[in-house]
């Protein structure tokens, strides 16, 4: 049985590029498994002394810790 070359040639490049893509999944999934979450924490910067800092999702204002001004939350 003889295999012509381009069919063998193509053969080839399949079995590769299929191996690549089940590694680049392989490792998609596993950096999603063990990679950071992003918090639900807000971030502040005090109006004062330009600390920044965050607190709780459901906080609307928030005091400094360094100096106890009330601070809004920044939007993005």
């Amino acid at each position: 049985m003889r295999i012509p070359p381009d069919i063998l040639l193509l053969g080839y490049v399949v079995v590769f590029l299929a191996a690549v893509l089940g590694l680049a999944l392989y490792y998609e999934q596993r950096q999603k498994r063990f990679g950071p979450t992003p918090s639900e924490d807000r971030i502040f910067r005090c109006q004062k002394c330009g600390f920044v800092y965050t607190d709780d999702a459901d906080v609307d204002r928030s005091r400094c810790p360094h100096c106890g001004t009330l601070n809004e939350a920044i939007r993005f």
